[in-house]
């Protein structure tokens, strides 16, 4: 597989480089900024309520987008209270999640 007719390995490159290096860059940039910020209470904050708000938006949005699938809602609450009960009982969040999804694939594919 080559290139489009009319683009050159020199236009490829003038493309790539200069975006590969914005990413690095943008990717960068905010581990540049931890010395400034260490112990500022904002950021000891984020970093205390940030993954709480991210697991529950997944949740809300995984039972909120259940509606159209095989099993509908009461198979993903069941799933995801299936998944709060595992991690409370272990306190694992690998176990957690790999029981909670693995129960909920088996439900999906394998029962309903």
């Amino acid at each position: 597989m080559g290139l489009p007719a009319g683009v050159g390995l020199g236009a490829v490159l003038a493309v790539l480089l200069p975006v590969g290096a914005v990413t690095l860059l943008l990717r960068a940039l905010p581990f540049s900024f931890l010395r400034l910020l260490k112990g500022s209470p904002l950021i000891e904050f984020l970093g205390a309520a940030m993954p709480v708000g991210v697991m529950v938006v997944l949740v809300v949005y995984v039972v909120a987008g259940a509606s159209g699938t095989t099993g509908g809602v009461p198979v993903a609450l069941m799933c995801a209270l299936a998944t709060l009960a595992l991690h409370a009982w272990r306190r694992s969040t690998v176990l957690s999640i790999v029981g909670g999804t693995a129960l909920y694939m088996a439900l999906v594919n394998l029962v309903l």
